[in-house]
């Protein structure tokens, strides 16, 4: 019987070796090619993890390496000897420090991750909190030749979606706009400049609020418990250390907000309204299919009839019936709301 389990415990070991090295297959070859792949993927965050260090003033050490990459120390202490022997890093007592080649390296990865987001939002339906994720792969796969095909497709956007600085073809980097939602004071307005997406939990947060750059705040209440503001005719309530992820550029109190608060959703049947704009938040495919039916500036709509379970509504939109839910009414900004003659 101890026979017989032995021959069984060598059998996964034994199928394993079989699968590597059989001929005609490269198997050992693909195993030495993802090892490498795998190995340059962690060089390059790594790169990354010092720059947005020193582009926010905080110290890299080895501690905060293995934090960001999710890597043991031991490991983390391997990986920081390789960036130091290609001359991209150097380490001063516990701090870690890019090297001009290593900072031009690292700004190439955050250019492309940049980039694919903003292709990513501006193109595609995929949803928001998946544009990091995706990124965070594409990254590692855009050539320089590609991310500047990319932005030149998109008009050289100077910002991601998120409202994070693209660096530029020549690696200039401007410094990230605005100040902490936190350091506002109570009745204050701004406007957002910036949603920090990591960590990911806290990124999902904001997206489930509907937050997004350019929309307008204003701070109704401030403690150590929570944070409350109103945005778009709506109140928000958030926690301290969710409400920190949001950077803000305060408006002059005798500057007017030019934004309707009003959107299509709010329009009861038999009402009409006049279109003012799109939500800044609507992007993409969901954008352009709202302008191809007719939902621009200036644009009279009237509501018909709703659904028996309340959604979706009918509009008369330029003569022609259009079923719309609520969430993309949501996205229509309105004027002018009056009762149809």
């Amino acid at each position: 019987m101890s026979e017989l389990t032995g021959i069984l415990t060598l059998v996964p070991a034994a199928l394993a070796i079989y699968f590597l090295f059989r001929p005609g297959r490269g198997w050992l070859e693909r195993w030495r090619r993802w090892l490498r792949l795998s190995d340059r993927v962690l060089s390059e965050d790594a790169l990354k993890h010092l720059y947005h260090c020193e582009y926010e003033q905080r110290e890299a050490t080895v501690q905060s390496l293995s934090g960001a990459l999710g890597t043991p120390v031991e490991k983390v202490a391997g990986l920081v000897q390789r960036i130091e022997a290609g001359e991209l890093a150097t380490s001063e007592g516990a701090s870690l420090r890019l090297t001009p080649k290593g900072r031009e390296y690292a700004l190439r990865i955050i250019r492309a991750h940049r980039l694919w987001e903003r292709y990513l939002a501006e193109e595609t339906g995929l949803k928001e909190p998946d544009w990091h994720k995706r990124a965070e792969h594409q990254e590692h796969r855009l050539s320089s030749s590609e991310a500047d095909a990319l932005a030149a497709r998109m008009g050289n956007p100077p910002f991601d979606p998120h409202g994070d600085p693209i660096p530029t073809q020549q690696g200039q980097l401007p410094p990230r706009r605005g100040q902490p939602l936190t350091s506002l004071a109570v009745g204050e307005r701004a406007r957002i400049a910036h949603l920090e997406d990591e960590p990911e939990a806290v990124y999902a947060q904001l997206v489930a609020e509907g937050l997004h750059p350019l929309m307008v705040v204003q701070l109704t209440h401030l403690s150590a418990e929570r944070i409350c503001f109103w945005a778009e005719g709506e109140e928000h309530l958030l926690a301290p250390i969710v409400a920190a992820n949001v950077s803000v550029v305060p408006l002059p109190r005798e500057q007017p907000v030019e934004e309707s608060l009003e959107t299509l959703a709010i329009l009861e049947p038999g009402e009409q309204a006049t279109v003012v704009g799109l939500s800044p938040n609507c992007r993409g495919l969901e954008r352009r299919r709202l302008m191809d039916l007719g939902l621009l500036p200036g644009t009279v709509v009237a509501a018909e009839m709703r659904s028996p379970v309340g959604d979706p509504t009918a509009f008369r939109i330029r003569g022609a019936l259009i079923a719309l839910r609520g969430e993309q009414a949501a996205n229509i900004r309105i004027s002018s709301r009056r009762q149809v003659a």
